[in-house]
C-alpha cells in the first residue's frame, strides 16, 4: 500500500512537453503539450538519486510503487486535487453542474442540463464520494493551477560566451506552477504522488531540461483516509485517477483483452482521447536506454461492469510483503496480468489507479 505523499515544489519552471508537432505557426510546440510529470518521472529520480547518494538498498528500490500525477495547495497537500470522473460535469463559470447516469442501459443526461460544458478538470480527494453539486458547492474542484510559457534560450559556443552562428537560440516550453483556482485561490501549489517508500527532503533536478525542484516526503498513519479510500473494493463501476495502459502485449487498448485475462468486459466506458504515455528504460547493463511510446486511456476514465469486480487496485493486506505480496494481489487485488509487462510491471507506476464510483442507475 502507498505510504507516502511525495510532494514536489517547483523552485520556478518546470519543463513541459514540446508538443506533438513544431512548424512556422505553432514555433512554442503548444500542440500536444503535456503536464504534469507522469509517475514514471518521479521513479526515475528515486533511482538516479540512490545512485548517486544510497539512502535504501537496491533491491528493496526495485519494489517501488509511485502513482499520479496529483497537486495541492502547498500548505494543505493531504487534500490534494485528482481528476474529476467523466460522468461529473462542473462548470465554475457559469455554477453549473450536471452527471451522467444508467438508464435502459445507456448513457443518459437531461435534455434540461445536457449542454452544461465542463471547465474544470480536478476536485479534491476528501469529496470523491460527493455528487457534482456538493463538490461545487463546497468548493472543491478547480482549474489547472499551472500556465505554459515559452522561454528562449542561447546555445553558446564552447570557446567564448557568445550565441552560436548557426542553431544559437531555441524555445523551451516551460511551465509555471501558479495558485490555485477555487476559495483557496492565494494559495501555492506544488505536485503530489503517492509513493511506497520516501525520498530524502532536499533540492533535486526533476523533468526533461533539470529544473529545480523542492521534495519532501510525507508519511500518511496507519488510520488515513487516504488509505481507507484507496482500499476500497470496486463494485459494479469505476473511475481511473491516473493514465491507463492496459494489456500484456505491445498494443494500446481501452481495457485488459478478456480473452487473455481474468478482466470482464465493460458494459459501458465512459472516456476521452487517449493520452501519449512515453518512458525510457536503461538495459541490463545499466547502459543507454530503451524507448517505450504507448498510447493510455485518460485519467477520468469510468468503467462499468454488469457483475461486481469486488476488488481494490491494491487488494485488502496492510502490509506489502514482497514476493508474497505478488500472489497475494493476484488473489484479492488488480492482478499483475492486467498491466503490461516491459522489463517490469507498469503496475509499479501507479497505471489504472482506479477508485470506486457511484452512478445513478448502476446497483
Amino acid at each position: 500500500m502507498y505510504r507516502y505523499l511525495i510532494i514536489i515544489n517547483p523552485l520556478g519552471f518546470l519543463y513541459g512537453s514540446a508538443g506533438a508537432f513544431l512548424s512556422p505557426d505553432n514555433l512554442v510546440g503548444r500542440s500536444g503539450a503535456k503536464f504534469p510529470p507522469d509517475a514514471y518521472t518521479l521513479s526515475g529520480l528515486f533511482f538516479a538519486a540512490n545512485k548517486t547518494e544510497p539512502f535504501i538498498d537496491h533491491e528493496e528500490l526495485k519494489k517501488l510503487h509511485i502513482a499520479g500525477p496529483f497537486w495541492a495547495e502547498l500548505n494543505n497537500p493531504e487534500y490534494f486535487y485528482l481528476p474529476i470522473p467523466w460522468t461529473k460535469i462542473i462548470n465554475q463559470e457559469e455554477n453549473q453542474t450536471d452527471e451522467w447516469e444508467i438508464r435502459d442501459g445507456q448513457w443518459y443526461r437531461s435534455e434540461e442540463t445536457k449542454d452544461i460544458k465542463p471547465d474544470s478538470r480536478w476536485q479534491t480527494i476528501n469529496y470523491w464520494e460527493d455528487s457534482a453539486a456538493e463538490i461545487l458547492s463546497n468548493g472543491g474542484t478547480s482549474k489547472d493551477p499551472w500556465k505554459y510559457t515559452s522561454i528562449l534560450h542561447p546555445k553558446l559556443t564552447k570557446t567564448e560566451r557568445c550565441v552560436q552562428e548557426e542553431g544559437g537560440l531555441f524555445l523551451e516550453n516551460s511551465v509555471q506552477m501558479g495558485y490555485s483556482t477555487g476559495d483557496n485561490a492565494d494559495q501555492e501549489t506544488c505536485l503530489v504522488y503517492l509513493s511506497t517508500h520516501e525520498i530524502p527532503d532536499g533540492w533535486y533536478c526533476f523533468g526533461g531540461e533539470n529544473h529545480l525542484v523542492e521534495i519532501n516526503s510525507m508519511k500518511l498513519p496507519d488510520d488515513s483516509w487516504i488509505l481507507q479510500l484507496l482500499k476500497q473494493k470496486i463494485q459494479r463501476s469505476c473511475a481511473l485517477i491516473t493514465p491507463g495502459v492496459w494489456g500484456s502485449t505491445r498494443f494500446s487498448r481501452r481495457y485488459p483483452d478478456p480473452e487473455h485475462t481474468t478482466f470482464p468486459e465493460p458494459s459501458h466506458i465512459l472516456t476521452d482521447r487517449p493520452s501519449p504515455y512515453r518512458y525510457r528504460v536503461g538495459d541490463n547493463k545499466g547502459k543507454g536506454r530503451l524507448g517505450r511510446g504507448r498510447y493510455a486511456v485518460p485519467a477520468g476514465t469510468v468503467y462499468v461492469f454488469d457483475e461486481p469486480l469486488n476488488k481494490s487496485w491494491w487488494g485488502d493486506r496492510k502490509e506489502p510483503g514482497f514476493p508474497d505480496e505478488l500472489e497475494f494481489i493476484n488473489e484479492s487485488g488488480f492482478p499483475n496480468e492486467w498491466f503490461p509487462n516491459e522489463g517490469f510491471y507498469l503496475k509499479q507506476l501507479g497505471c489504472g489507479l482506479c477508485l470506486p464510483l457511484d452512478i445513478t442507475g448502476v446497483d
